[in-house]
């Protein structure tokens, strides 16, 4: 089932009650998402995420723009007939129920022709509880599960209703690094079998880059970038796009084009051909620098992290907009760490200018303005 989102707006009321202005949530907000697709929101906290999400599933009314679940209209149509599955940050698992119980619950509840006898009802339970790996738990309640159980518990209770469309906000966010490493592949692997349309909001970037096969990145409830995410990763939009994405993040600098050349300080680093005149935001990504004897670009050297197969060059340059430069190198360059200073050559791919005003890509052979 695809979702197609049609100027999908929010508003909500002030928190100042002497102030009549309201928050706008999410602004003009479209784009489709194709059927059998993981689609990531991915934006910073506030960005109107999970708003987004409780618009698709019916928990908010937008203040204007249409929902589409396929060819349907279901702008107005409740939660519990829109046929989706929500699964929520904190799990909200019924204590006093076992997990086969809690797995049941929302098909105990279907009534006329879509109730389901009791047999009918323990087949898809334990098929969502397959599904999730969890079938050797189903007896226990959530006191004498781990966090990752319960949220393994979360989604078969949201697959056994067959949803048309499956949310989730934030689902890993509550639990270790190590397991949700463990989870996120799990619900990968969960979405590839079942094929149903799944919308997961995070924050989280690189949890978002590795289980999407879309990431749309937003920005105080605007959209500013929907792709593949390594196409996204490699071709941002804008600054925010490109600093949002990538750990260690983006180098940023002040730079500026002068005759066909970007110049960072008083060096020459790179050409730009059939860019303007003009004083430059530089984005270089840790991997972009190419360290060289006598290379174009020059940085102090602070020190060396020695990571197993790559290196961790810390640096400094005036022009830098922050406190220490991270490149990312092979562990095949050996940097001597008895210099007070280390030169790289830079990779035009990994290089990229923004307009010092907008944050807005320039790109070769386009207006600056």
């Amino acid at each position: 089932m695809n979702v197609r989102l049609e100027g999908l707006t929010k508003h909500f009321p002030s928190r100042n009650k002497k102030s009549k202005e309201v928050v706008v949530a999410v602004d003009d907000f479209s784009f489709e998402i194709p059927d059998g697709k993981l689609v990531g929101l991915l934006g910073p906290s506030g960005c109107g995420k999970s708003t987004m999400l409780n618009m698709i599933s019916g928990l908010e009314k937008p203040t204007s723009g249409r929902v589409f679940f396929g060819d349907d209209d279901v702008t107005d149509v409740p939660p519990e007939l829109r046929g989706v599955g929500l699964v929520f940050q904190n799990y909200a698992l019924y204590p006093h129920m076992t997990a086969l119980q809690n797995i049941l619950f929302p098909l105990e509840n279907l009534k006329g022709a879509k109730k389901l006898s009791k047999d009918e009802m323990l087949k898809r339970a334990n098929e969502a509880a397959r599904l999730v790996q969890i079938t050797e738990l189903m007896e226990r309640k959530p006191s004498a599960l781990s966090g990752g159980q319960q949220q393994r518990v979360a989604i078969a209770r949201a697959l056994v209703k067959m949803p048309k469309i499956l949310l989730l906000d934030e689902p890993l966010s509550n639990l270790d690094a190590r397991l949700r490493l463990q989870t996120r592949e799990e619900l990968r692997r969960i979405q590839r079998e079942t094929g149903i349309t799944t919308v997961f909001v995070t924050h989280d970037q690189e949890e978002a880059m590795s289980i999407s096969d879309m990431i749309v990145v937003m920005k105080k409830g605007v959209l500013n970038q929907i792709g593949r995410p390594q196409d996204v990763y490699d071709d941002p939009v804008n600054l925010f796009v490109a600093k949002f994405l990538g750990n260690p993040p983006i180098n940023v600098f002040e730079g500026s084009v002068r005759g066909g050349k970007l110049f960072i300080g008083d060096e020459d680093v790179m050409d730009a051909e059939g860019v303007s005149d003009a004083p430059v935001s530089v984005g270089i990504r840790p991997e972009g620098f190419v360290p060289k004897e006598g290379g174009r670009f020059t940085c102090d050297l602070v020190g060396v992290e020695v990571m197993g197969r790559d290196t961790s060059v810390i640096c400094n340059h005036p022009a830098f907009d922050g406190a220490n430069i991270r490149a990312i190198v092979s562990a095949e360059n050996r940097i001597d760490t008895e210099k007070e200073t280390v030169s790289f050559d830079l990779k035009p791919n990994k290089v990229f200018l923004f307009d010092k005003e907008t944050g807005r890509r320039i790109r070769p052979g386009e207006e600056n303005r």
